[in-house]
């Protein structure tokens, strides 16, 4: 797979400058925490730089804040998604306030899929 190497310094860069929902999230999947499960956050595939992905189960977990709830957005996202999906992966999405107000719920949804 070919890898632009500015997107690959702004992956690098995004890892030191992730949203507080991100961080919140990684804090639980972080070092195998998570069921001993490794995850790896802000990795590029293909073009697309994604939150946080499993490599063992193929596994690509997003968190979006509200400007992803415009249709511009809700377009570019459905196309990254496509993608992702045609590289093998599973995507799931999680809206920010679902990190905060539900992150049991979150990390339930998780675990189904990384043991399904």
């Amino acid at each position: 797979m070919f890898y632009n190497a500015d997107n690959l310094k702004f992956a690098k860069l995004m890892r030191s400058d992730m949203t507080m929902e991100e961080v919140k999230l990684w804090n639980i999947l972080r070092a195998k925490r998570f069921y001993g499960y490794k995850f790896k956050r802000q990795v590029l595939i293909g073009e697309y730089i994604v939150d946080f992905v499993c490599p063992e189960k193929n596994l690509i977990i997003e968190v979006d804040g509200g400007q992803h709830n415009d249709d511009v957005h809700i377009a570019n996202d459905k196309v990254r998604t496509e993608y992702l999906k045609s590289c093998g992966y599973t995507v799931l999405r999680f809206w920010n306030n679902d990190v905060w107000n539900n992150i049991d719920g979150v990390a339930d949804s998780i675990l189904k899929a990384l043991e399904q």
